[in-house]
């Protein structure tokens, strides 16, 4: 089969171009062609893809997806594929990968009255009314299972389009037979004393996922504590906010921030804790890797994953609403706690033996090459 696969924007480091990548690279393995349209590609073009990054620009983001669309449908109607897998919700997909919550539901109850009459709003609505009507024909790749409910209540979306995916973790995140030493070399190049205690922050969007609640619950510590840590901020995006918050804090000399990188299953094994402070999360795949390395997690619950650190009992899940002190608190406790620290990671390296935390491109590709698509 011809397949396309549509994404606003590729880069090796995010998490929905890291699911899209191994799904496609599936489906290619089992004898399918692999199209993709997109608005940026950065990176890498696996053997065999035919990439199209659209030639459209505009002001606003919004415009954009709309000539994206627009271009993409030209090119179709000369060229028609089998199947059409968007990872950005729009009209015309045969299947949608829901990396994104539920845009109604935070346009009805985050934003402002007035947000409903901008053409910014109407666009996003329209696009996610196009996936998810109840006479729309897209079959819908869930990760998340705390969102279905959410585009039930707005859209009345028949159960049955629904396919609820297990995880995708890779299994090169996994803990190897030389974890220790891997541990030690990493530790020796970021100049880390063995009673130094190193948290790690992973994931593109600092603002979102809650940098600045990790930032004030560092700055909390006590003092012989703080003065050992160190906190590593790792992701696509502009620190400048958070490098000016950081150093109101008087935390300059214990924090570092870094793009986005290809090593994380280094910094996995190298340091004493995940932080994970989100506003929200539709799922968090950083929190599987951490756990599947032995890293235990410190994760407010709105996260589509937290629930497997607490099944797991791979570190601490913070309560909802989220509350900075209890942050603090639970920061300053597993920090302090080795013999704690040292239970959590053997929990969570014993629940990656058992669980299936690593299918979900097999699944997904499963669902994509079905039958039952008009």
């Amino acid at each position: 089969m011809q397949l396309a696969f549509v994404l606003y924007k590729y880069f090796p480091f995010g998490g929905l171009q890291r699911d899209f990548m191994r799904i496609a690279l599936e489906c290619q393995q089992r004898g399918h062609k692999i199209r993709v349209y997109t608005l940026i590609w950065e990176g890498d073009v696996p053997p065999g893809f035919e990439v199209l990054v659209a030639p459209v620009k505009a002001i606003f983001n919004h415009r954009r997806n709309e000539k994206l669309t627009d271009w993409m449908n030209a090119d179709l109607a000369k060229r028609p594929v089998d199947r059409l897998i968007g990872f950005n919700k729009m009209p015309g997909l045969d299947v949608y990968y829901a990396a994104d919550g539920c845009y109604e539901d935070k346009a009805q109850n985050l934003r402002h009255g007035l947000y409903k009459y901008w053409g910014r709003y109407r666009h996003f609505a329209d696009y996610e009314r196009a996936v998810f009507a109840k006479d729309a024909k897209t079959e819908v790749l869930m990760i998340s299972e705390v969102q279905q409910p959410l585009f039930v209540k707005h859209y009345d979306t028949p159960l049955e389009r629904f396919h609820l995916l297990p995880p995708g973790i890779s299994l090169d995140r996994r803990a190897p037979a030389n974890a220790a030493e891997i541990r030690t070399e990493f530790r020796r190049e970021f100049k880390l004393a063995d009673d130094d205690l190193l948290l790690v922050q992973i994931g593109s969007g600092f603002k979102t996922k809650g940098v600045d609640r990790t930032l004030k619950a560092l700055a909390a510590l006590p003092a012989e504590l703080k003065k050992r840590t160190r906190l590593f901020v790792i992701g696509q995006d502009d620190p400048k906010v958070f490098q000016l918050q950081s150093t109101a804090l008087g935390l300059d000399d214990h924090v570092t921030f870094m793009k986005g990188r290809s090593d994380i299953p280094r910094f996995l094994l190298g340091a004493d804790l995940l932080i994970h402070p989100a506003y929200n999360e539709n799922t968090g795949t950083v929190l599987l890797e951490a756990l599947v390395a032995g890293l235990p997690v410190l994760v407010s619950a709105v996260c589509g994953y937290a629930h497997y650190i607490a099944e797991a009992d791979s570190g601490l899940v913070l309560d909802e609403p989220f509350n900075q002190n209890q942050l603090n608190q639970y920061l300053a406790r597993m920090l302090r706690d080795d013999a704690a620290r040292s239970t959590w990671s053997r929990n969570g390296l014993t629940f990656a033996d058992t669980a299936d935390l690593y299918s979900m491109p097999q699944h997904a590709a499963d669902v994509i090459l079905a039958e039952h698509h008009r």
